[in-house]
Parts: C-alpha cells; structure tokens; sequence
C-alpha cells in the first residue's frame, strides 16, 4: 500500500514512526474498506502479549486476546489494534471488562456482521479466566449466529 492509499483510506498509523499511549486510547483504532463486503468470511486476530493491570491490586494481568469477525464495509487496521491493545497495559480493569470494552470499540469502528472476543488470561491464584464475549447484527442470520455460538461455548 503506497502513501496515498494510506492517506485516501484515512490510516494514520500504518508506515509511519509508532506512538505508544499510555492509557486506554480507543482513538487509535482505524480501519479500512473492505474489498469483498459481498462475501462472508472469517478474519481472526491474535494478540498472545495482551496485559493490562488488576484494578484493585495494580499487578499486572496477562492474556491472549483472540478476535473473530465477519467483517462488512470496514475492517480494523492491524497496526491501529496493535497500539490499541498496548493501550490497556497500564489501565486497570476486570478481565471481563476488558474482552466487552474491546468487542464493543471494535463494533463503533467498523459495524461487523459478527464478531467475538476471547480472553485467554493466565492463572493467578491458581485461577485463569477466559471471558467471552460475541455480537450479531440486530435483525439478520448473524444475530443468530451469536446466539448459538454463546450457548454452545458453556
């Protein structure tokens, strides 16, 4: 992708000299247009590095982040989730709060037909958590889709 691409599409990120935020930062998210919006497919994401701190203790929480979506017209730009993901690394939150904070930006930046986020976070005190959390579009067959594939991950 050339500079003038990166510029007509609106990214700011991708290319150029990376700055890392130090609190939860939402507005770095970007995204692009997607060629093939006629088509269903799966795009996954993988953060394995993913930390963030205990709200109550400040000790810091580590995860693999795994993103699954259908994507419409828009699709997250890898670099912008990149930066976004680091921004949770000194900003306190709940393992479940932090897979529904993500799952819900990434739904205001690019209307996915469906996505899911899952949290794999590493044991502390003996216990790991892995928060899940899934979106449909309201009124289609994706809506659907969330439903059954919530109730199937019990």
């Amino acid at each position: 992708m050339t500079d003038n691409n990166r510029q007509e599409e609106g990214l700011k990120s991708l290319g150029n000299a990376t700055k890392y935020r130090s609190d939860y930062a939402p507005e770095v998210l970007e995204s692009f247009e997607n060629k093939h919006p006629e088509n269903d497919y799966w795009v996954r994401l993988n953060c394995p590095e993913f930390t963030t701190l205990c709200p109550i203790t400040g000790q810091p929480d580590f995860a693999e982040i795994v993103i699954s979506y259908i994507p419409d017209k828009q699709m997250v730009e890898s670099k912008s989730l990149k930066l976004y993901l680091f921004s949770f690394r000194n900003h306190g939150d709940f393992h479940e709060d932090c897979v529904n904070i993500i799952m819900k930006d990434l739904i205001a930046l690019m209307h996915p037909k469906y996505i899911e986020v899952t949290g794999l976070f590493t044991p502390r005190g003996g216990i790991s958590i892995h928060p899940y959390a899934n979106y449909g579009m309201p009124g289609t067959k994706y809506e659907k889709l969330a439903e059954q594939r919530l109730w199937s991950r019990s």
